[in-house]
């Protein structure tokens, strides 16, 4: 029988893409506000794995990745999810997005992204919230699964969120650095 603890605290990490720098800037303020201090913001990177939201958003896009300094119950994703909803809803013109927000974690396992829709390899988590298993962690990195966005997939990407790994770990251990 396993006898039930409960689990470390993880990394949130928040991805925004937009067509609008300055409003992708302008709302990691509004995150960090809200979530805490950041840890890392990358540089620009172009968000052109897929031209699904161009419709909606206008082309190109632009990304950044924001990892946040406080770690969270893992349980916690679910309310961070809604609030980052609320934030895209905040900036919404004319029934379209003009900014994206996909809130998630990082254990020493995986990355899980919060998502509001529910597919065969997704988790009910709570309020609408489903858990998104986007990478494991095996034999010293991440590994993408088939289902995996590509973007999240790609070298770059992983090489940036092994190197947050690493920070977690010592956060973990009580390391700051």
């Amino acid at each position: 029988m396993s006898t039930p603890r409960e689990s470390d605290r993880v990394k949130l990490i928040a991805s925004l893409f937009s067509s609008e720098q300055g409003l992708i800037d302008q709302v990691i303020v509004e995150l960090k506000e809200t979530f805490g201090a950041a840890d890392v913001i990358t540089p620009w990177l172009m968000f052109d794995r897929t031209r699904y939201y161009e419709k909606e958003m206008g082309w190109p896009l632009y990304r950044r990745f924001v990892t946040f300094r406080d770690l969270i119950p893992p349980e916690a994703l679910v309310d961070k999810k809604l609030i980052t909803n609320s934030i895209e809803e905040r900036y919404t013109e004319s029934g379209k997005r003009r900014i994206n927000i996909d809130p998630g974690y990082i254990c020493l396992e995986r990355l899980v992204l919060a998502t509001g829709k529910n597919y065969t390899h997704r988790i009910y988590l709570s309020k609408g919230i489903y858990a998104d298993l986007t990478l494991v962690f095996n034999k010293g990195t991440f590994k993408p699964l088939e289902w995996s966005y590509r973007d999240y997939a790609d070298a770059e990407s992983i090489g940036f969120f092994n190197i947050e790994r690493e920070k977690y770990k010592n956060q973990l251990r009580g390391i700051e650095g």
